[in-house]
């Protein structure tokens, strides 16, 4: 008999031909941590192993939740603490409807699909000793993405200059909101 807690046990608990669950309905109790962790770069792995069914994968991102700096998988009636080495989310495509105003439109690893605006912002970091952006998208309930490198340079293209008050920045917009990818 496998723990009440197992990631298999977990996804019984949710179905995934539905929307998102309610996530923020949900008060279970906490029932401690699992050995589940989220690398840098997006992959699942569970008691060290790698996760490698993608319809597995996509369950656990549906119940995926933060509180702060911490991150749970969630059911009605069960809360587990998992590890993130950085985001939850990968961000593998972008397309731009050219609209007015325009949209980006994001992908996940996952499948979800997400236009950025005021309610899903994009960001970069930049890492102050390579000087290497860091790109994210909110994906949703406070989670973001990481932006993969080819989306980022893709973005790149799209960019326009941009010198309000006398600096010079790389700038997208959609949704009518304005994104600084950079400066000069």
């Amino acid at each position: 008999m496998t723990h009440p807690t197992h990631p298999e046990n977990l996804l019984k608990q949710v179905r995934s031909d539905q929307p998102l669950p309610p996530l923020e309905q949900w008060n279970p109790e906490f029932c401690g941590d699992i050995p589940m962790r989220i690398s840098r770069d997006g992959r699942w792995f569970y008691q060290g192993g790698e996760i490698k069914r993608t319809a597995m994968v996509k369950m656990f991102s549906r119940i995926l939740w933060k509180e702060g700096e911490r991150y749970y998988l969630k059911t009605p009636v069960e809360k587990v603490g998992i590890e993130v080495e950085d985001v939850p989310f990968q961000v593998i495509s972008v397309h731009r409807l050219e609209q007015s105003p325009p949209v980006l439109v994001f992908e996940t690893a996952t499948g979800e699909q997400i236009e950025a605006g005021a309610e899903h912002p994009l960001r970069v970091e930049t890492d102050p000793v390579t000087g290497e952006p860091s790109p994210y998208l909110m994906i949703r309930l406070g989670m973001e993405g990481r932006i993969q490198r080819t989306v980022y340079y893709q973005l790149a293209e799209w960019a326009e200059l941009d010198n309000t008050a006398g600096v010079e920045r790389w700038v997208i917009d959609s949704q009518g909101e304005r994104f600084v990818l950079g400066e000069n």
